[in-house]
């Protein structure tokens, strides 16, 4: 393949289909240059509005950003609240459209999450061994090659095995690609679509990957169960499955396994899959079954027994740090695993 066609294919899966035209007329280092450069993830201190017909959702920084007490805290127009369980999980039932809180950027490696233990579920770095943690970019592979995310309202339960897989869930709200060519912002709320998803067997537990795309993305309307994956986005899938199956290998652990064989299943499959992890939530939610370490504490959720005031939930934000300059990111979070070429053939 030469540089020129290599190019384009790279733009077009992008989405960035004028550039694309314009590299097919007159090729350009420039362009080139511009695909090398890192999308970086912004650290402005603005916050993050997702809008619909009755809600507006935005984020509230607390503590210093890349250090283990910054937290993103969510509010709707009164108060602020659990993204775990105040946002609703459907964006418009009807169509089923469903609501997805960006929790990872595209290109980026901070393992940001739903901080389950904490009072309203704000995001925060995950930590391992004592230090914030980053996925290991393996090559080909930067960070993460989607928008990560999650399906609010939605649980994992880890007592049930999932009819599907033969395994427990995970004990976290289902996990959602996002695959639309805009790099999101670290908790944005997203009006996604249903794809398909693929059944990741993480340490012999179900680990969910529901694949979506924005409803705003230019390819949404042709977009519509999971064999448009390839055909839109031609190797995306089986680039899922490779970047899931080795990305803790430089951490000394095996690869990950799938359910399957690692086959994409259809919408209407994944859509049976949220049916059920919502229904968890609720029991969740409405304390039918243990919640364990989770908290529960919501602002909406009027037949809970785990509801508190706007008053309640203003003194949780007041009471969390400070916002703080972002800390320095040690450049060893950049370095590339190149891993064996037996492995790599094997996958």
């Amino acid at each position: 393949m030469s540089t020129t066609t290599a190019t384009l294919h790279v733009l077009r899966c992008r989405g960035l289909n004028r550039l694309a035209l314009l590299q097919s007329r007159s090729p350009s280092r420039v362009l080139v240059q511009q695909l090398r450069q890192p999308v970086q993830e912004s650290l402005a201190r603005k916050s993050v509005i997702a809008r619909n017909m009755s809600t507006s959702f935005s984020t509230v920084e607390r503590g210093a950003p890349n250090s283990p007490e910054y937290r993103l805290f969510f509010q709707n127009e009164n108060s602020p609240i659990s993204p775990m369980h105040d946002i609703p999980l459907f964006a418009d039932e009807a169509n089923k459209t469903f609501h997805m809180v960006v929790e990872v950027p595209r290109w980026t490696n901070a393992k940001m999450e739903i901080n389950l233990k904490e009072t309203l579920n704000p995001i925060k770095q995950d930590i391992k061994k004592g230090n914030l943690r980053f996925v290991a970019n393996c090559f080909p592979h930067h960070g993460y090659i989607w928008n990560y995310g999650a399906l609010p309202q939605t649980w994992e339960n880890p007592d049930v095995l999932d009819e599907a897989t033969g395994f427990k869930g995970d004990n976290d709200p289902i996990d959602v690609l996002e695959i639309g060519y805009r790099v999101a912002k670290r908790g944005e709320v997203l009006k996604v679509k249903v794809l398909g998803c693929v059944a990741l067997i993480d340490e012999g537990e179900t680990d969910w990957k529901i694949i979506v795309i924005d409803v705003n993305d230019p390819l949404a309307n042709q977009m519509n169960d999971v064999a448009d994956i390839d055909k839109h986005y031609p190797g995306l899938l089986k680039a899922t499955v490779e970047w899931f199956k080795i990305y803790k290998i430089p951490d000394g652990k095996p690869e990950n396994q799938f359910a399957f064989n690692g086959e994409a299943k259809s919408r209407d499959f994944s859509l049976h899959v949220i049916e059920e992890v919502h229904k968890h939530w609720q029991s969740l939610i409405k304390k039918e079954t243990s919640s364990g370490n989770i908290s529960c504490t919501n602002v909406t959720v009027t037949d809970s027994p785990f509801q508190i005031t706007t008053n309640a939930a203003n003194e949780v934000l007041q009471k969390s740090p400070e916002p703080q300059v972002a800390l320095p990111i040690d450049p060893i979070v950049n370095k590339i695993y190149y891993l064996s070429k037996r492995l790599m053939n094997k996958l």
